[in-house]
């Protein structure tokens, strides 16, 4: 059993938890009742899902992972879904810093959640 990747996993639920529970409320709610065009409207409120999906299917992942240590492959699919996880809080951050806010990195504290799933993926895969 790998710790680290079975951190990654029980992280990673918790992060899709958060974007289930938190993104609906604060993304998928304003979204749907602005003005937008109804066409990319629909395509951004699908693409919420995917990721959705994405988060849950990573999470379960690691978990199996963790279960699978030392089996052929599985150092190189973790350090896939460590890579996956680094992309996505890289995105945050980037578009955080990209605007002109007051405390942009915690206007879009995305990275935040995703980082430690990163970390804790990498460091069971190294």
């Amino acid at each position: 059993m790998n710790g680290w990747l079975l951190a990654a996993g029980i992280t990673a639920f918790g992060v899709a938890a958060v974007h289930i529970v938190a993104g609906h409320r604060d993304v998928v709610r304003p979204l749907l009742s602005c003005g937008l065009a109804d066409e990319p409207k629909r395509v951004m409120h699908a693409v919420w899902h995917m990721v959705t999906v994405d988060l849950v299917l990573s999470a379960a992942g690691l978990v199996y992972l963790a279960q699978a240590d030392g089996t052929a492959g599985a150092d190189l699919v973790a350090w896939f879904v460590a890579a996956h996880f680094f992309a996505y809080a890289a995105a945050f951050l980037a578009v955080s810093l990209s605007v002109d806010w007051p405390k942009p990195l915690l206007r879009l504290p995305q990275w935040i959640l995703l980082l430690p799933v990163a970390l804790l993926t990498a460091v069971g895969a190294a």
